[in-house]
């Protein structure tokens, strides 16, 4: 499998046969890292954002002394005044490295990786999207990793939401596998991954696109 980063293209040796395994990314450059084969680490799936809010309190009867009997006054809700506790944004710099998935024949089955990088440098405290959009001829079909990804735009994108808390240094990846039409034309046909977060709005490498390869045999 090949893996692009943001700073150029590097082979790598091994190719990602599972959902699981975590690790970090190691080397001179997290860019190199991902070139020599490090591995990846992967976040659970499924946003665990905000605390939830608490339960109001009971209803409460005020009874002043000669009033009516308790049971015949109204009830009166008292409402929580607790905040919503929300994570403050963290400054983290998420990179989405270039990874073509392996060729496939018209109507064979292959798998995007798509994978982001915490360039840091700090750990993120919001949670990320990864967009996988593919081009016409080029199906998602499960199961995906994250298990709760969407598949949204007609069966043109597949969004996955992960978790706060990737480190500096590390990665997450989504696993989409796509199915190819049997009357897709063999050549090359583009996609593309982006990385969406409250903790870097406006940084530079949150969006790169990979080719697919439509071959006559799937080792060609």
């Amino acid at each position: 499998m090949e893996h692009r980063g943001v700073h150029g293209r590097a082979e790598s040796g091994a190719r990602n046969g599972g959902f699981g395994g975590a690790g970090r990314v190691c080397g001179a450059g997290m860019v190199a890292a991902v070139a020599a084969g490090c591995a990846v680490a992967v976040l659970a799936g499924g946003p665990s954002w905000a605390l939830r809010r608490p339960e109001p309190r009971p209803a409460v009867e005020v009874v002043a002394p000669g009033a009516p009997q308790a049971s015949t006054l109204p009830a009166v809700a008292e409402a929580s005044t607790l905040p919503v506790v929300v994570a403050k944004p963290s400054h983290s710099h998420l990179e989405v490295v270039q990874i073509d998935p392996d060729p496939a024949p018209p109507g064979g089955i292959t798998t995007v990786h798509a994978f982001v990088a915490n360039a840091g440098p700090d750990t993120t405290a919001s949670p990320f999207t990864v967009t996988v959009t593919l081009p016409k001829g080029v199906t998602p079909m499960g199961p995906f990793f994250p298990t709760d990804c969407k598949v949204l735009a007609g069966g043109r994108q597949v969004r996955c939401v992960f978790g706060p808390g990737l480190k500096e240094g590390r990665s997450a990846t989504a696993l989409v596998p796509v199915e190819f039409s049997p009357d897709l034309p063999l050549g090359i046909v583009e996609g593309s991954v982006e990385v969406r977060s409250a903790d870097d709005p406006g940084g530079k490498g949150h969006r790169t696109s990979f080719d697919f390869r439509v071959v006559e045999t799937a080792g060609g």
